[in-house]
């Protein structure tokens, strides 16, 4: 069986871009290609643009080596740009024609493949899925790792502020992404071709001597690039969802449709849904709640099931043992949070929440935070609360190194969450180590433990309160707690609920998915 997989990063980019669904990809990957039968391919696309063409290509990055069973490929100058947000408001997410031809051309040419697998459409517009026009036997698999089908910023996260539960039509998208935050497509696609270059040069990113390349490159390249723009063929204007951008030519027509700013983000609503529904063959959300979210929002739950991933940490599940109580003698309790200072995450919910906590309560908790150090004031609240708690602890980030170590000293989680967070790695780190978790009713982080005295309203601190003091007053039934939690997948059971998956939408058809 021929399996391409498609994601906007490399699975092994060595600027650790894309976070868990990188990760994902890259042991999937390498779990996959221990069976035989299985011949596997990579794409990924929206960061690598050349400074002297804009013509979408696709080079090779590696062929299959020791440890990595894939074939790397890379498409060039991709029309939609990746992250989600440097594309946000361009009509580029929906189509881009010359793009769409060159995915095709490496379709042809470098398949054909029984499966497309995509976990993601950043990177490239949505119209490749109707790739079986042109190659009716290859099979189209689409993961939910993200609502970027929904919303073009790719969280349903409004104006940084608060969940999106409905676009209004549109309205919402046109303000929710401030104007001084949108990206340039020039900029990106200036600051990409400078990296590109260095790295070409063999200038690796995180030196100095990268960085002074990329700001000295990126000013020769602002002055340059219009005249090298000029001698693109076809290189125009495109309407973006709420301005003009330059970017690479979209189809052969003069003419450009004219509407408002709200109905051009509820056509990109509709149309990406209407895609992934006449052409996928199956969707697979990573949670049960990812599912909920994305038939709210369009996606057919007849083509739907829900697919946890696999991870490597779901071997430690059957290595540990939860404890029989989570009070020390002392009578305290060490509650951790571990991931990134951001607010759609409820990191600063979390602190209002702590802040305001009786300090009867305060005064028996050991916090401890392993996230890269935020803003100055974040950090100052951080250590202000060092007066009120039991102790504040902090990490500047975690690894795989230290991870245990820092785990070893918490005997709750937090995932305090104010989006509908598919499923966050860091929940299932800390799960699989059976340390019960504290979770907000955003998001499939709470269908771990499944546990609904552990479970509070998004940003409701009376709510996150009320879990904390039944903890601290051993109100929870912790066997009751890991009776009803669900094990973690790990990458085997994964692999082989996805295999089934390819033989059941493949069967029929001209291969026979279980020669696996």
């Amino acid at each position: 069986m021929k399996v391409l997989f498609y994601n906007w990063v490399d699975y092994l980019d060595p600027e650790g871009r894309g976070g868990g669904v990188t990760i994902y990809q890259r042991n999937l990957i390498e779990s996959l290609g221990a069976l035989p039968g299985l011949e596997l391919t990579f794409l990924c696309a929206g960061l690598a643009h050349d400074p002297f063409s804009t013509e979408p290509r696709w080079r090779l990055l590696a062929p299959p080596h020791e440890g990595h069973p894939a074939r790397r490929f890379e498409l060039v100058n991709s029309g939609t740009l990746a992250a989600s947000h440097n594309s946000f408001d361009h009509e580029t997410q929906i189509d881009h024609a010359a793009t769409r031809e060159a995915f095709f051309r490496f379709l042809s040419e470098e398949g054909p493949f029984d499966i497309v697998h995509f976990n993601n459409l950043e990177g490239i517009p949505a119209s490749v899925l109707t790739l079986k026009q042109r190659f009716p036997e290859t099979r189209v698999v689409y993961s939910i790792h993200n609502y970027y089908a929904a919303c073009p910023q790719v969280n349903l996260w409004f104006r940084e502020k608060a969940t999106c539960d409905d676009f209004d039509n549109g309205e919402s998208c046109v303000t929710c992404l401030p104007k001084p935050a949108r990206t340039d497509a020039d900029e990106v696609r200036r600051a990409f071709a400078v990296a590109e270059t260095l790295k070409a040069a063999g200038v690796k990113p995180g030196n100095r001597a990268f960085g002074l390349g990329f700001r000295a490159g990126t000013k020769v390249a602002r002055s340059a690039y219009p005249a090298l723009a000029r001698v693109h063929a076809g290189a125009r204007q495109v309407t973006a969802f709420g301005a003009e951008v330059k970017a690479l030519p979209r189809d052969d027509s003069p003419l450009q449709r004219l509407e408002p700013p709200h109905a051009r983000f509820r056509r990109r609503r509709e149309t990406i849904a209407r895609l992934l529904n006449d052409n996928a063959d199956r969707i697979l959300a990573v949670s049960a709640r990812a599912a909920d979210v994305a038939a709210r929002f369009g996606l057919s739950r007849e083509k739907m099931a829900v697919s946890y991933i696999g991870t490597r940490h779901a071997e430690l599940f059957e290595n540990t043992v939860p404890k029989p109580n989570l009070l020390a003698e002392d009578g305290t309790l060490a509650l951790g949070y571990l991931g990134y200072m951001r607010r759609d995450k409820g990191f600063f919910f979390l602190l209002d929440a702590l802040e305001a906590m009786p300090s009867r309560m305060a005064s028996r908790i050991h916090l401890i935070i392993a996230a890269r150090a935020g803003p100055p004031e974040a950090m100052k609240r951080l250590r202000d609360l060092g007066g009120t708690f039991a102790s504040v602890r902090h990490a500047d980030g975690y690894t795989h190194d230290n991870i245990d170590e820092i785990l070893s000293r918490v005997d709750v989680g937090l995932v305090p969450v104010l989006w509908e967070d598919n499923l966050p790695q860091v929940a299932i780190e800390m799960h699989a180590r059976h340390i019960p978790l504290i979770t907000s009713d955003l998001g499939g982080a709470k269908e771990l433990g499944n546990s609904p005295p552990m479970t509070f309203e998004a940003g409701n601190a009376t709510g996150f309160h009320s879990v904390v003091s039944s903890l601290l007053s051993n109100n929870i039934d912790l066997d009751n707690y890991w009776e009803g939690a669900r094990a973690p997948t790990t990458l085997e059971e994964h692999r082989d609920s996805l295999l089934g998956h390819y033989r059941a939408i493949t069967k029929g058809s001209h291969i026979e998915a279980g020669n696996h």
